[in-house]
């Protein structure tokens, strides 16, 4: 049993204060716990803001790995700064970005990574990220590892660890060093264990995914390949199989040619492969639809909720279908929903907080 059964908590941002983030100088602005809309025309910082609350949780971009970039044009640095977490026991979260340099505070107190991580959670569904979907092989199982690596610390654990192996394994095989059947050993070890986490979370999300969001009925799964062994010692087993005839092919190319680094991850769209099927309409609703397992998914497994980061979503479905979803995903967890149509902003007003954005500045309205 985990704490989900007793009704999930709520962790909100109650407060967000930005500096020097793209085109906001600064900004400071309370949000509601349920749905908050910001609505102005294009590049006037909407993105912005849900990716501030983005870097806040997790000290990176939702939208680039160019952490230099984020950061204003003729500034120093960016500052992301939240009051965030359940009614009562709220924390002071800060994320300071320098280039070539990364600070995290809890409270005005400096702490490493490690433990600044899982404070605040969010998903996020943004047209940015649809190379999830139709992108290279390495962003589906970026998407699956960052998502798993925030529902269980373990995995995150188990994921530096096999990065750490592999390229202490592809050194000896550079090399050509006398310790490279040690450092085949623990990849072994290490990348069965990554293995098996990772297909144990995609079940979870393709659960979700049958039960979830579906606007045209379509059915919806996450797959890794290769199809994992019962247990773990036949999941070790079966990588060193792989690896073995691989050796000659390693050694001339200097890196390790098998394991969890270069594991497929297929999302199936009616039990096809939606890498290379899926419409761009089909791609986007997949999307919304592994944003909104991951959101089930984090609520189940941990009892607590993630903020939903929804941008510029009322482009890609119709008017009723997104205030329907928006309330909906409301009332299970904070959101953060933009949108460049005033209207249909203001149709949701009654349901939480609408703002405006303009030019960097953020205005109730």
């Amino acid at each position: 049993m985990n704490n989900a059964d007793q009704g999930p908590d709520l962790v909100w941002v109650r407060h967000l204060a930005i500096n020097d983030l793209r085109n906001i100088t600064e900004v400071a602005v309370d949000l509601h716990p349920g749905l908050n809309i910001f609505r102005g025309q294009n590049a006037q910082g909407k993105t912005s803001l849900l990716e501030a609350v983005g870097v806040v949780a997790r000290g990176r971009s939702f939208r680039t790995d160019d952490s230099p970039s984020l950061i204003r044009h003729g500034a120093a640095e960016l500052r992301a700064r939240a009051e965030a977490g359940e009614d009562g026991r709220f924390s002071a979260l800060e994320v300071q970005l320098q280039p070539g340099r990364r600070l995290f505070r809890v409270d005005g107190r400096d702490v490493m990574s490690r433990e600044y991580q899982g404070r605040l959670e969010v998903v996020v569904y943004s047209t940015d990220r649809l190379r999830v979907v139709h992108g290279p092989m390495r962003e589906r199982r970026q998407f699956l590892d960052r998502s798993a690596g925030a529902l269980w610390p373990a995995y995150r654990a188990d994921a530096r660890a096999f990065d750490r192996v592999l390229r202490q394994r592809n050194a000896a095989l550079q090399e050509n060093a006398s310790d490279l059947s040690v450092w085949t050993e623990r990849f072994v070890e290490t990348g069965a264990r990554l293995r098996s986490r990772r297909a144990e979370y995609a079940e979870h999300l393709s659960k979700a995914l049958r039960k979830g969001f579906s606007p045209a009925g379509e059915i919806y799964e996450v797959l890794t390949l290769p199809a994992l062994p019962t247990s773990a010692d036949a999941a070790r087993g079966a990588l060193a199989e792989e690896l073995g005839p691989l050796l000659p092919r390693e050694r001339a190319a200097g890196r390790s040619l098998a394991g969890p680094h270069r594991d497929k991850v297929e999302l199936l769209l009616n039990g096809r492969d939606a890498a290379h099927e899926a419409s761009s309409g089909q791609a986007r609703s997949l999307l919304l639809a592994l944003v909104l397992a991951s959101l089930d998914t984090y609520r189940e497994e941990t009892g607590r909720t993630a903020v939903a980061l929804l941008d510029d979503l009322d482009s890609e479905l119709d008017h009723e279908r997104t205030h329907a979803l928006c309330t909906d995903v409301a009332a299970r967890a904070q959101t953060l929903v933009t949108s460049a149509h005033p209207g249909w902003a203001e149709s949701l007003r009654s349901a939480g907080q609408l703002f405006h954005v303009s030019a960097g500045k953020v205005y109730p309205a």
